[in-house]
C-alpha cells in the first residue's frame, strides 16, 4: 500500500487529511513535529510527504532542505502563507507541489495522486535519452552529465525529460506545467521558473550561462538542439 506522511501541528487538519487519504486507499502516518518527521522518513520510507511550513522545533522549510540532502521523496508543501514568494521558496528547496490553507481535502487527494502518477509513470517508462553529455534514463529516473550522476526531484526529472525528448522545441510554461503536474490542478507558472533554476544549478557547468536548458524570452524554455 502506498504510504503518505502528513506533517502538520494542527491536529484537526492532520486528522482530516488522514481520513480523506485513507478513504482514497493510502496508508497514512501523521506527526506534528519537524524533527520527528525526519526520523519517520528515515525509518518508514513513505512514498510521499505532505509537509506544513509552520512546525515546532524545526520548521517545514528546514525539514524540506534536510530531506533533499538525503532523499528524493516527493514533497507537497502545505502552508497558510499565500504569498507567491513563500511558495517559491518551498519550490526552490525541491518541493514538488504546494497547497495553501484553507484547502479542500479532495484537492489534497488529487494533488497526492497527481504527484504519485508522475513517479509511477517515470518508473514504467522506457528508453534512454542521449543529448550530448546528458543522459536521461527514463525507466530508472536517473540523469547524468559526462558520466556523473545528477540528483533531481521527481518534478525536476519530469520537466527535464519533457524538454529533452524534443530538443529545440519551445515549451511554454503552461505546457510544462501540464507535463509535470497535469492539467487537472491549478496552474502556477512561476513554479516552472523555480524548477528550471534548480535543474540548472544541478545540471549545468555554469548555471548562469546554461548550455542545455535554454530560456526563450517571451515564450518559455527549450532543450538545446544537438
Amino acid at each position: 500500500m502506498t504510504t503518505v506522511l502528513v506533517v502538520d501541528d494542527e491536529r484537526q487538519i492532520a486528522e482530516i487529511a488522514k481520513d480523506y487519504l485513507q478513504h482514497a486507499g493510502f496508508a497514512v502516518i501523521t506527526t506534528g513535529d519537524g524533527l520527528e518527521a525526519l526520523a519517520l522518513v528515515r525509518a518508514r520510507a513513505p512514498d510521499l510527504v505532505v509537509l506544513d511550513l509552520g512546525l515546532p522545533r524545526l520548521d517545514g522549510l528546514e525539514v524540506a532542505r534536510r530531506l533533499r540532502r538525503e532523499s528524493n521523496v516527493p514533497i507537497i508543501m502545505l502552508t497558510a502563507r499565500a504569498e507567491e514568494s513563500d511558495r517559491l521558496i518551498g519550490l526552490d528547496l525541491g518541493a514538488d507541489d504546494y497547497i495553501t490553507k484553507p484547502f479542500s481535502p479532495r484537492e489534497l487527494v488529487a494533488r497526492v495522486r497527481a504527484v504519485l502518477r508522475r513517479v509511477e509513470g517515470a518508473a514504467a517508462g522506457e528508453g534512454i535519452l542521449h543529448r550530448g553529455e546528458i543522459k536521461v534514463d527514463v525507466a530508472h529516473m536517473q540523469v547524468s552529465r559526462a558520466g556523473r550522476g545528477i540528483e533531481l526531484t521527481t518534478t525536476e526529472f519530469h520537466l527535464l525529460a519533457a524538454l529533452a525528448r524534443q530538443p529545440g522545441r519551445v515549451f511554454t510554461r503552461a505546457q510544462l506545467l501540464d507535463a509535470v503536474r497535469g492539467s487537472e490542478v491549478e496552474s502556477f507558472e512561476r513554479a516552472i521558473d523555480a524548477h528550471v533554476k534548480n535543474i540548472r544549478r544541478k545540471l549545468e557547468p555554469d548555471p548562469h550561462n546554461p548550455q542545455y536548458v535554454l530560456t526563450v524570452y517571451g515564450a518559455g524554455y527549450k532543450f538545446v538542439e544537438s
